[in-house]
């Protein structure tokens, strides 16, 4: 079951409520617009409703250190719901027949699964974080649900597969029609500089599951 527009922005306003800032203080906490939760602009001009991103929702949960069960109570989805989906390691994520070359899944049949309380799209997988290369932003069993379908934009977090068969998680610098800079998420790793034809795939990790 899929949380309705009212049901989030609820747990948005009991979430401020229960600790204790207002609406702009808990987007300011969160690193985004303080504006971005205000009533006035749940709405567009036209009248359509307006949904905080998923993206947003991971800031202001980890800001908050809330859980997403914990925020399903805030929103008033007093029975937990519980979607599966598909888990692969990802040191496997670099061999052939998992994926295709724009970074979906050939075939799920044979992947694990994790429980989600909440359908975010249905092309959605998870990777499961392996080692301790990319700490402190993400560790050992960490799964990062990434979603190949979704726009990849200057500072995401992305996994990336090149021509070499190597899967790496970087946050993305900038990308262009000739080259792609990669930052490392671990500060003892360098930056990543590559030609835009070394990059066979590029996915944008939405939200992380530990």
């Amino acid at each position: 079951m899929q949380l309705t527009y009212s049901e989030i922005w609820r747990g948005i306003d009991n979430l401020a409520e229960t600790k204790g800032l207002s609406l702009s203080a808990m987007a300011i906490k969160s690193g985004l617009d303080p504006t971005s939760f205000n009533k006035s602009k749940r709405l567009g001009s036209d009248g359509r409703k307006r949904w905080p991103s998923t993206e947003s929702m991971n800031k202001v949960l980890e800001a908050t250190n809330t859980t997403i069960f914990e925020f399903m109570e805030l929103a008033g989805e007093s029975e937990p719901h519980h979607f599966t989906i598909p888990l692969l390691g990802l040191a496997q994520a670099g061999r052939d027949g998992y994926f295709d070359n724009f970074g979906y899944p050939l075939s799920t049949d044979n992947w694990d699964g994790i429980d989600f309380p909440f359908m975010i799209n249905k092309n959605v997988y998870a990777l499961e974080v392996s080692g301790n290369s990319m700490e402190p932003a993400y560790r050992d069993g960490d799964k990062l649900i990434v979603a190949p379908d979704s726009e990849v934009r200057k500072g995401d977090r992305v996994v990336v597969k090149l021509t070499t068969g190597e899967v790496m998680v970087k946050e993305l610098i900038k990308k262009t029609a000739l080259h792609v800079d990669l930052k490392s998420l671990n500060p003892q790793h360098p930056d990543i500089h590559l030609k835009a034809n070394e990059v066979l795939w590029m996915t944008r990790v939405i939200w992380v599951s530990q």
